[in-house]
């Protein structure tokens, strides 16, 4: 690697997520020790690899995600793609119909059971087989707007990915057990809304099924262990606020096209205090089992500051 074009890349993009430039320690305490390591796991194998990247509500996964993914193409030369469990949440339609069928609390997205894990591995096989012309729509969401975006809008990436890089909230999650460790609620949302736990264990089979084959396309998992569940709550509640913001000064869409504009749904902090009980049981449990098997282990800092990895090599 050059150094000098280190420095920029990495200037670059502190710029460009509106970071502080004591964020470049950062860079060369973690995430470059990140990027070496899964440099290193793609050239002990003959295939393309995925890591995933788990972290709560507010821990900086794409953040993370984006500098791994700069760093990995343009310093190691090594393609890489990148998208969110986020971007694979079905549609706010699909949402309704399952709200309707199942449980009304699957209006909200976030929770296994309200992403279209189908697509996602067809995006995974997709960027894994294609050549060198080929252009694999990645999905794309719009969460001011609370639905995905319309496939023309979807970033498209050139040619084969030798590593894929998939961030999400409940990247890895294991399911519970049993149903009877769901029974007893952990907050005031399942307490009131979902007391005979039908939405949680719907949610655990999910978890047990199609997630857990999703999950299992994994080679390498880190994780961005939050200090405690109060500190998930005060940095999603940030979040909002941070996409209040460019929601307000952003132009609107569509109008150009004659696209009708959907209402934005942004939530009040009010709101983000319930979304964020949706989230509470997984969060809780993965913050509990995780640090113990995954890949590599980033503990973060009250002040969202990142500590050294801890990494393991897999047997």
């Amino acid at each position: 690697m050059s150094a000098p074009d280190l420095t920029t890349t990495i200037q670059k993009l502190i710029n460009q997520e509106s970071l502080p430039d004591s964020y470049a320690d950062t860079v060369k305490k973690t995430i470059l020790p990140l990027a070496q390591h899964i440099h290193s796991l793609r050239q002990a194998r003959t295939e393309p690899i995925t890591i995933g990247i788990h972290g709560a509500q507010g821990t900086g996964k794409s953040t993370l995600t984006e500098f791994l993914r700069e760093l990995l193409t343009v310093h190691y030369r090594i393609p890489t793609a990148s998208f969110s469990l986020d971007d694979l949440y079905l549609t706010r339609a699909e949402r309704e119909q399952l709200a309707e069928e199942i449980h009304p609390l699957f209006l909200t997205r976030g929770v296994p059971g309200t992403h279209d894990i189908t697509l996602g591995l067809q995006v995974i096989d997709q960027l894994k087989a294609a050549g060198a012309d080929t252009e694999t729509p990645i999905p794309a969401f719009d969460k001011s707007r609370d639905d995905r975006r319309p496939a023309h809008q979807w970033p498209v990436f050139r040619g084969r990915a030798e590593v894929i890089l998939i961030e999400g909230w409940c990247m890895g999650a294991e399911p519970a057990a049993s149903d009877g460790e769901l029974m007893a609620p952990v907050n005031e949302l399942e307490r009131h809304e979902d007391p005979e736990g039908t939405w949680r264990q719907y949610v655990n089979r999910c978890l047990r099924g199609e997630y857990g084959d999703f999950f299992s396309q994994v080679d390498c998992l880190i994780m961005l262990k939050a200090p405690s569940m109060e500190c998930v709550l005060r940095w999603r509640t940030l979040q909002e606020h941070k996409l209040r913001e460019r929601a307000g000064s952003a132009p609107k869409e569509g109008e150009k096209n004659g696209e009708s504009n959907q209402p934005s749904r942004i939530m009040s902090d009010e709101e983000v205090v319930r979304f964020i009980m949706h989230y509470e049981r997984i969060t809780r449990a993965s913050l509990a089992e995780m640090p113990a098997r995954a890949d590599c282990l980033v503990n973060v800092g009250e002040d969202h500051s990142f500590g050294e990895p801890l990494i393991r090599q897999r047997q």
